[in-house]
């Protein structure tokens, strides 16, 4: 630690193998999946339950959150019963799906409702933290990547592990037949090989979530906050906290006294008074 000064040692944890080791969970991996379009024929809804259909098959555990009736951010109160469904789902889910249309280049107002009203803190719960994202769109024209590209910088604010691969379905209304399912073509595809790292990913992250979303910063801080309420008396020092504090004191007594005792003297710092012209001499 001489080499980096600045950093607390309580609060530093050295990334360990051992603690990404499997665990031994076994139940199907928890997918929420969100779409952004309000109408019948929504093709971001048709889209998003093509991708429900594939997690299913692979043994995924889905829940399709519907945006109708999820009021305007901050138009009700968090009490609202599709804001806490939209917010218990997500600390259900352990993996998710966002597909939104494009509308001016962006994600729509509707899939964008969605995200806002999921906070990054509520409480002592992060509702989005660690978990897995595929992102998707749909467009009404050739193919762009405006939406994927937006979702991506949403899913890294949420604090989300955001796969590598993503799906963007041009002229969206020619890829699905009556019966709203998607057509075989190499968009289907890509949306099969989307659900497919998902999965995966959702498989090797749920269970190390906590541990590789853990950051220094935040465990310093509450480090400090924990020393300020002890200090204040609010709370008592734990017992095991207790004994290392005592224990630090009682070396660092113990490294003062072999320090003094092995100081010279101030006497024996001094410099020998000058002797005069033989001095200056032996100086020159």
């Amino acid at each position: 630690m001489t080499q980096l000064p600045n950093l607390v040692s309580a609060a530093l944890d050295l990334p360990d193998l051992g603690k990404l080791a499997l665990s031994g969970t076994t139940h199907p991996p928890r997918i929420l999946i969100l779409y952004g379009s309000l109408r019948p024929q929504s093709f971001s809804r048709k889209a998003a339950l093509e991708a429900e259909r594939i997690l299913r098959h692979f043994g995924a555990e889905t829940r399709v959150f519907d945006p109708h009736d999820l009021p305007i951010l901050d138009s009700v109160s968090a009490d609202h019963p599709k804001v806490r469904q939209l917010r218990e789902w997500s600390q259900w889910s352990e993996g998710q799906v966002w597909v939104s249309p494009e509308r001016h280049g962006s994600p729509t107002a509707v899939f964008k409702n969605q995200i806002d009203w999921l906070p990054l803190e509520e409480g002592s719960v992060r509702p989005t933290q660690g978990r897995t994202l595929a992102v998707m769109q749909v467009c009404g024209g050739s193919q762009s990547f405006n939406v994927v590209n937006a979702l991506r910088v949403l899913g890294r604010w949420m604090r989300m592990i955001t796969i590598p691969n993503q799906s963007s379905v041009p002229k969206a209304w020619q890829e699905f037949d009556e019966h709203g399912r998607m057509k075989p073509s190499p968009y289907y595809d890509r949306i099969v090989d989307v659900m497919e790292e998902l999965f995966k990913f959702t498989l090797l992250v749920r269970d190390r979530s906590d541990y590789l979303s853990s950051r220094y910063s935040e465990r310093k801080g509450d480090l400090a906050a924990q020393a300020l309420a002890v200090a204040s008396g609010a709370v008592a020092l734990p017992a095991t906290a207790a004994a290392d504090d005592a224990a630090n004191d009682a070396a660092n007594e113990a490294e003062a006294d072999t320090n003094t005792a092995t100081r010279p003297s101030a006497a024996a710092r001094m410099p020998s008074a000058c002797c005069g012209p033989a001095c200056a001499s032996n100086q020159s």
